[in-house]
């Protein structure tokens, strides 16, 4: 597909630099307006779970992020916003037949009403306001002020109604006393999502009080998923609403709102001192959640600081220049990597880095994706702000103490080992409490990368379809059906003793699962980072109880997603002999398959995936690894890839039986131009040089075992 003139070709360092890539993402549009102006149709056929007219308003309202960026700063250009502004008059116009519709409960204009909101508040009233008409005025007050009469859902959505009222108290000159309560009941539920560390979960956080209570619920009705709340902190949590929202506050209600507004402040020094880390040296970021196809909105949170003005933020966001770079070098990496995320129309296309169904859920419509235009706003800063000012600074630099960091709120272990060159972050205990598509694949794997991306479902016939990636699949009917980590308890972290550049310990994040509601399978999984002795290794200990008696369960297990073909011909990775894999060899220039009885390695032009086990004894069961092809168009990042599996067969399942299953992961993404190539040792002995586990028994824990990492050389 073809690259978009003025976003592809820009170097994005400068203010002019974004405006011109802000133009270029808005101008493709014009020729999809309505005949009004209200609505814009992309010529994609796909529909949504709500109505076309809601669909086409997105079109419409998505865009205004830059569209009312631009009116603030006083520079835009009207030949190319003035569809726009003629759009108010007649989407707002019950008479007329572009109207958007009279707002309903739970209905999706009230997302795009935080857009026609902004505007409103960002572009001065001599520029925007004044120039309406009266009527159309009267139009947008009654069409805003319908969203307060409305159920809406108690997640971030409450943010839309919060600018809504803002749009009417500062722009429309409602009386704040008529919208005060309102406001305030909605900032107070959203304030109740708090979860600590500056970061909000999207919506109520599931206790394990409530985990029980459906546990209960089963054994006593038989109805399994009774409970509709999730544990989820995800880009909702930051770029793509909580966080940017209330930076969008603090701007437009410092004076309405002081303590409030000064709590956010706090809340966004807190939140960024961990958020950085999502994002890796060359401006990639770690995709994880759902909406993804909002792409560079990832980084959204940048732009909103920006905007917001918020003093004394930490280390290392602690000047304008930082969080310019972070900004940039994540919307130069979408500039790098857009050649197929356009159309050849210039308009967004829906996926991650290519066009993917897959991996779109069912709220988004062909327009959905100009969400993504969030991270465009800095365009409202005038050229004089220290924001585009100030120099912009490089990624901080990791060294072995700050490598490996522990966020609580989200519970992740965020990765970026500088010896290693892998950035990537391990996750315990998020998942959705409703069911949007793939959600199991967006927020229960135990890994996700920011080089190798992951992996969604196609359908769960096989495991091909389901393309397991940093998963373990559990089947115990023979393979007809598999199951997975969902619904989980709360992560419990601790630490591990690693014996290998001298004692030292690492962080681990353990948490408790059942692939089956009926419990009859209990799964503790305990997630061990990469450390300084192994860089380019992170562990998972299994520890699989049963509960009942069965018949044989058969486990499957995926490492990191890669690119399965040759760079030269597309053909498929040859097996190569282990001799191979000698000192010479480099990342990026290998290409094929190293099978061993208990490890496999991938190495494309993409880098390096390999897993490694440690095999079952006789009486146990038994082992073997092999290289998964996933159906095509799984992967966010690439489209045909393989998965390095291990897969277990543990046989006599009697009530009580107790296995442990080791897996060692093992992921070197081929260098970029920032990314740290690894130090000095060679591929072969990055890969030969891994972990052993050791188990042991105990009467220090209530599990009676602990485990240890230490050093194993293998030889080629």
């Amino acid at each position: 597909m073809p690259v978009l003139d003025g976003f592809s070709d820009n170097p994005l360092q400068t203010r002019e630099d974004v405006v011109r890539a802000s133009k270029a993402l808005l101008r493709p549009l014009l020729k999809y307006f309505s005949t009004g102006s209200a609505r814009v149709r992309l010529p994609v056929a796909s529909g949504t779970h709500f109505d076309e007219t809601a669909a086409q308003l997105e079109g419409y309202a998505r865009p205004l992020w830059v569209v009312g960026a631009l009116l603030m700063a006083g520079d835009a250009d009207w030949d190319l916003i003035q569809p726009w502004f003629n759009g108010l008059a007649t989407g707002s116009d019950p008479d007329h037949p572009d109207y958007w519709g009279a707002i309903k409960d739970y209905d999706q204009r009230m997302v795009e009403a935080e857009m026609i909101s902004f505007t409103l508040l960002a572009a001065p009233r001599a520029v925007l306001w004044d120039k309406l008409e009266p009527q159309t005025q009267n139009n947008l007050i009654r069409w805003l002020q319908d969203i307060n009469n409305r159920e809406i859902h108690k997640a971030n959505w409450l943010w839309f109604r919060v600018f809504a009222n803002l749009a009417l108290i500062r722009v429309a000159d409602t009386k704040l006393n008529e919208i005060r309560p309102q406001m305030e009941n909605d900032l107070s539920q959203l304030d109740t999502f708090y979860l600590g560390h500056g970061w909000s979960g999207d919506g109520d956080w599931r206790s394990v009080d409530q985990d029980e209570e459906e546990w209960r619920t089963y054994s006593t009705t038989g109805l399994a998923h009774t409970g509709s709340s999730g544990r989820r902190a995800d880009f909702y949590s930051g770029s793509f609403a909580i966080q940017f929202s209330q930076l969008l506050y603090v701007r437009f209600a410092r004076d309405l709102d002081p303590t409030r507004t000064e709590k956010y402040c706090q809340q966004a020094r807190q939140f960024g001192a961990g958020f950085w880390r999502f994002f890796d040296a060359e401006g990639a970021v770690i995709p994880f959640g759902r909406s993804l196809t909002y792409r560079f909105a990832c980084a959204g949170y940048f732009a909103a600081l920006a905007f917001a003005d918020v003093p004394n933020m930490p280390e290392p966001l602690a000047s304008h220049g930082a969080v310019k770079g972070f900004l940039l070098r994540h919307l130069r990496w979408w500039a790098r990597h857009s050649e197929d995320i356009f159309y050849p129309d210039g308009t967004m296309n829906l996926g991650w880095l290519y066009p993917n169904m897959y991996m779109t859920e069912d709220y988004n419509s062909p327009q959905s994706v100009y969400w993504a235009l969030k991270a465009l706003i800095v365009v409202g800063l005038p050229a004089n702000h220290l924001f585009w000012t100030q120099p912009e600074l490089p990624y901080p630099e990791i060294t072995r103490q700050t490598a490996v960091e522990l966020l609580r709120a989200p519970r992740q272990i965020l990765c970026n080992q500088s010896s290693g060159g892998h950035h990537f972050m391990l996750s315990s205990t998020q998942f959705l409490g409703f069911h949007f598509k793939g959600g199991v694949a967006k927020y229960c794997k135990f890994a996700y990368s920011s080089a190798f991306g992951f992996s969604v479902p196609t359908g769960n016939s096989s495991v091909a379809q389901i393309a397991p990636d940093n998963m373990l699949l559990i089947s115990r009917d023979g393979t007809e059906t598999w199951a997975t980590k969902y619904k989980c308890g709360e992560t419990v972290f601790g630490s591990v003793m690693c014996e290998g550049l001298g004692n030292h310990k690492v962080v681990t994040a353990e948490v408790t699962w059942h692939p089956w509601v009926d419990r009859s399978v209990i799964v503790k999984t305990t997630l061990v980072p990469p450390s300084e002795e192994w860089p380019d290794w992170h562990v998972r200990v299994h520890r699989i109880k049963t509960t009942e008696a069965g018949k044989l369960l058969l486990t499957a297990e995926g490492g990191f997603a890669i690119s399965g073909r040759r760079r030269k011909d597309g053909a498929d990775l040859p097996l190569l002999d282990h001799e191979a894999l000698d000192e010479k060899a480099t990342i990026g220039h290998v290409e094929g398959i190293i099978h061993e009885k208990d490890s496999i390695l991938v190495l494309s032009h993409a880098g390096a995936s390999g897993i490694s086990t440690e095999v079952l004894l006789p009486e146990q069961g038994a082992t073997s690894v092999a290289i998964l092809k996933p159906e095509a168009n799984t992967n966010l990042i690439t489209q045909r890839t393989v998965i390095p599996i291990v897969e277990h067969a543990l046989k006599g399942t009697k009530a009580g039986n107790d296995f442990f299953l080791i897996t060692k992961i093992f992921a070197i993404p081929t260098p970029g131009s920032a990314r740290p190539i690894g130090g000095q040792k060679s591929l072969a002995s990055r890969w030969l040089q891994r972990p052993d586990v050791i188990i042991e028994k105990t009467t220090k824990t209530k599990d009676n075992y602990q485990f240890c990492l230490k050093s194993r050389k293998l030889h080629i």
